[in-house]
């Protein structure tokens, strides 16, 4: 009897590292949990997944281990990312995606050479879509608001640790697998977030809906790619042409 196919699976990746602009800093930790499509359709955490420690080459900052607590001794002995990194970014051929929260953070580091070009779903944007009611949309304030089914408390921590966060990502993940397709949240992915409320300013907390014209026109040229885009949808919307906020993830998904 042959060997039974193995399912397919998005790699949910987290990176700790000594700071946010490569090639001026480094991976010192990477993470994964997969989930997988069952034979019944539906989307499940799969494998225990693991964390490997990185040699980044280079300094750990005091600011940056004061997030995520990893020593230099820790990582002095451990392999170069590009020594480890393709194996755990591409598990070929099952992996029809990555994923991370905030995924343009991991992009910098993981890259197309690396991943073998995959495709990213970001959590973070595709949580703007979903669950627009949530009062804030990191991955831990997401874990507590949503409490996923299976999330085992301690396995989840510490917070800021590699493993612990992609497992948590991870429950994000099959939830919203089980709520749109794949070709779906890589398409919200590729995208600016789509805001659900007004961030900061004489309207912020309000739903994008509620503001006046003129206030709208005001974010049509934010520095922010995120509240331009959300304005120019909103806009759009009110001219015939689209939704945005509560009604848009109910739009995009018919």
């Amino acid at each position: 009897m042959p060997p039974k196919p193995q399912p397919s699976i998005v790699r949910v990746i987290d990176l700790e590292t000594t700071g946010n602009a490569p090639p001026a800093h480094a991976v010192v930790e990477i993470g994964w949990q997969d989930v997988a499509l069952g034979e019944d359709g539906r989307w499940e955490l799969m494998g225990e997944g693991g964390a490997r420690f990185v040699n980044p080459g280079r300094p750990i900052p005091p600011i940056t281990q004061a997030v995520h607590h990893i020593l230099e001794e820790q990582v002095a002995d451990a392999p170069f990312f590009h020594d480890l990194a393709r194996p755990i970014l591409d598990p070929w051929p099952r992996r029809v995606a990555l994923a991370a929260h905030r995924a343009s953070f991991e992009q910098q580091f993981c890259t197309a050479s690396l991943t073998r070009g995959a495709d990213w779903i970001c959590t973070w944007k595709c949580a703007l879509r979903l669950w627009p009611d949530s009062p804030s949309f990191s991955n831990q304030s997401l874990r507590y608001w949503r409490k996923p089914d299976g999330l085992i408390h301690e396995r989840g921590l510490p917070a800021h640790r590699a493993f612990p966060d992609s497992y948590v990502t991870a429950h994000h993940l099959r939830d919203m697998l089980n709520e749109a397709s794949v070709a779906q949240l890589v398409q919200w992915s590729k995208e600016p977030g789509l805001l659900p409320r007004v961030r900061y300013g004489p309207d912020r907390g309000k739903e994008w809906r509620e503001i006046d014209n003129e206030s709208l026109a005001k974010f049509l040229t934010d520095r922010d790619e995120d509240v331009r885009f959300t304005a120019q949808t909103e806009l759009t919307r009110r001219r015939g042409g689209g939704a945005v906020g509560r009604d848009a993830a109910d739009w995009l998904l018919l």
